[in-house]
């Protein structure tokens, strides 16, 4: 394991991307090196140009202090969830969606979190619906817009708290499982300030749908909400995507 400031070239350009902590060795590794790299990869804007797309093994466990075995059985398991692309003798990408494997998620979305709204008006304890709210009004039209990193992160535990509302788990494992493959893109469609009023608007008519246990119209409420992110991709695409790397599909 390094130490100090001294990095090689390659090992610098992987801090810039991967936000990555030395394993305690008391850890099942296998599990646990695949958690740090998926999250890893999860918290990257990975349709930013500047962003470092190849992920090296050697370097990799090199940074986590272990050896390159549990490095590569993470990598093939994440390979087999579609979030890395291993290109024959040039190595592993961190792998974007197209256009339109990412609409066909948002679809996907929008159906099973209308479905967990309707559910929460039937199963949610008035507790759990407050802090739904809490979660809600934690931002306003003016300060999103002026914290839209802070706001982007609030956006998304409202999201998975509509989910566990529904008392559905699994549902929540099918939503939750497209949300990891949604993050970066939700994360830089919020960065449109305009988008960020809306969304405020939209969270505050859908708690108080589920406030007056008003399934059909929370369930409706959500559904059109996550379909205008649907749409605002779809004509936003070439703004939101870099230029395409050398896996990109």
């Amino acid at each position: 394991m390094r130490t100090g400031n001294c990095l090689t070239d390659e090992e610098e350009a992987l801090g810039k991307t991967l936000e990555l902590k030395p394993v305690d060795g008391t850890f099942s590794l296998k599990e646990h090196i695949y958690d740090v790299l998926k999250t890893s990869i999860m918290d990257l804007d990975i349709y930013d140009p500047g962003t470092n797309l190849r992920m090296d093994e050697r370097t990799l466990a090199d940074r986590l202090g272990i050896s390159r075995t549990p490095i590569r059985e993470a990598i093939m398991r994440l390979e087999q969830e579609g979030f890395l692309e291993i290109a024959p003798r040039r190595g592993v990408y961190i792998k974007r969606k197209s256009l339109g494997e990412i609409l066909e998620m948002i679809t996907v979305w929008a159906a099973l979190e209308s479905m967990a709204a309707r559910l929460a008006c039937k199963h949610a304890s008035d507790a759990e619906i407050a802090r739904l709210r809490q979660i809600g009004t934690q931002f306003t039209k003016d300060n999103a817009k002026a914290h839209l990193s802070e706001y982007s992160e609030a956006n998304i535990d409202f999201h998975l708290c509509v989910l566990g509302l529904s008392k559905c788990q699994m549902l929540q494992d099918i939503a939750e499982g497209l949300f990891t493959h949604l993050k970066a893109v939700r994360r830089k469609a919020l960065r449109d300030s305009s988008r960020a009023d809306r969304s405020v608007v939209d969270h505050m008519n859908i708690i108080e749908a589920i406030e007056d246990r008003n399934a059909e119209l929370a369930s409706e409420l959500v559904r059109e909400h996550t379909l205008r992110l649907h749409d605002y991709i779809q004509r936003s695409w070439k703004y939101i995507v870099a230029p395409a790397g050398p896996t990109e599909s």
